[in-house]
């Protein structure tokens, strides 16, 4: 649930950026409004490795439900200064600081949100589940973005535009604040992972310190290899694809709407059944499988989508999502297995978020800037790349399964009383 609303509330932000761009900039082209948005959301994603450094630090010093309940108070706090802030024809100045401000705590609670979580679900998990538990990672990822997707199309059938872009555009901003509210006291009441308390209790030896993280270069480079094809792939045929289907397909925005809506919700379906897969055959067979359909396909299946029916479009943006499918629905366990309890969060998070931030943050602007020049193609090219990069990690990086050793004597179950029993 926590992960869900943290990325319902980051979501938001740019599924409402058209309502509340005009209240928080000086009135001016629509363009440059929406520049000016599209500005502040560039830099909430920067922040996502600072995030991921400074939580993922605190969660390997401090534990992981420490991390995870101030994760998403900085998410709850972000979405209340959104939604409460008056807009620029009132405050002035003030009215775009709050805003980046709002962000940044933003951006610094989804950079940490990442490794934190993956680490908790990892860790919690029996050997035998642990990949069908991690998978959720990106179950509930996908599902908040269908969230902030619905709540959109509601407020769209129920208000009107003048009334969503003079208040409406605030509700969202406020369920996403209330429901992390809930979750902060869900957090609270969950148990620390028992890997993390069996650690000694002197700190000796610098949990979640980078000089810990250095001595384990080989994982880190790891992390990097096999996240670069991943999030390339995984932000072409997710966000960019709403904007591909517009503005070279031809689509109506209606019909995308309704395409990007079914496709993601049978994306969320398969990710459970990736996850029970790895666990039944490794984590290897399955990156390789996307890395080969990545590296293989990536260029047809866009290249097709150019001039596709509605119905098509669905099929070509479903069987990338299904090729994609073999990258999310297990990677936050693999990394989760690269690294020793000490420094797991910060070792699967910061070389994550600093490689979603320099290729996944960064592939629309690089198809768009593509496209512009007149060389849309080279994009699929530059995706296919990037997948081929990474399917050779996988090919020379050694099977992740089974490495990390559950301590079921001391393991309590999510959620149980600290009994002696239970212990």
């Amino acid at each position: 649930m926590g992960n869900l609303v943290e990325w319902y509330d980051w979501y938001v932000y740019t599924a409402f950026a058209l309502y509340f761009a005009p209240v928080f900039f000086p009135k001016g082209d629509a363009t440059s409004q929406l520049l000016n948005t599209a500005g502040v959301f560039a830099v909430g994603f920067l922040m996502r490795p600072v995030g991921s450094f400074l939580l993922g630090r605190y969660a390997d010093r401090h534990g992981r439900r420490a991390a995870l309940t101030l994760s998403v108070t900085l998410m709850a706090t972000g979405s209340l200064v959104i939604a409460c802030t008056p807009g620029f024809a009132s405050i002035g100045l003030a009215a775009p600081v709050l805003l980046v401000t709002a962000r940044l705590l933003q951006g610094l609670s989804v950079g940490g949100e990442y490794g934190t979580s993956a680490t908790y679900m990892s860790e919690v998990a029996t050997d035998s589940r642990r990949g069908f538990f991690s998978s959720f990672q990106y179950v509930t990822l996908a599902s908040g973005q269908l969230v902030a997707l619905a709540v959109q199309i509601a407020l769209q059938q129920t208000l009107s535009k003048e009334d969503l872009a003079a208040w409406g555009w605030r509700i969202p901003f406020v369920i996403g604040a209330v429901a992390a509210v809930i979750v902060f006291w869900l957090r609270r009441t969950m148990d620390e992972s028992a890997e993390f308390e069996a650690q000694p209790k002197n700190r000796a030896f610098k949990q979640g310190s980078l000089r810990e993280l250095a001595k384990h270069p080989r994982a880190v480079l790891t992390v990097v290899g096999l996240t670069l094809g991943g999030t390339v792939a995984f932000y072409t045929f997710t966000t960019y694809l709403q904007k591909f289907m517009v503005n070279t397909t031809g689509l109506e925005k209606s019909q995308v709407t309704w395409i990007n809506f079914l496709a993601l919700l049978i994306f969320v379906m398969l990710q459970p059944l990736g996850g029970m897969l790895s666990d039944k055959v490794g984590r290897r067979p399955l990156l390789i499988f996307f890395g080969i359909g990545a590296t293989l396909l990536t260029v047809p299946i866009l290249t097709a989508l150019e001039d596709a029916t509605p119905v098509t479009a669905f099929l070509l943006m479903l069987a990338g999502l299904v090729i994609v499918s073999g990258y999310t629905s297990i990677n936050a366990i693999v990394k989760a297995e690269l690294f020793p309890t000490a420094i797991r969060a910060l070792g699967v998070g910061m070389p994550y978020g600093v490689t979603v931030a320099l290729f996944g943050g960064t592939a629309e602007y690089v198809a768009l800037w593509l496209k512009d020049a007149g060389h849309e193609s080279s994009f699929y090219y530059y995706v296919s790349g990037c997948a081929l990069v990474s399917l050779i990690v996988y090919l020379t990086m050694s099977e992740t399964r089974g490495r990390m050793k559950a301590q079921h004597s001391t393991a309590r179950p999510v959620g149980r009383p600290r009994t002696p029993t239970a212990q």
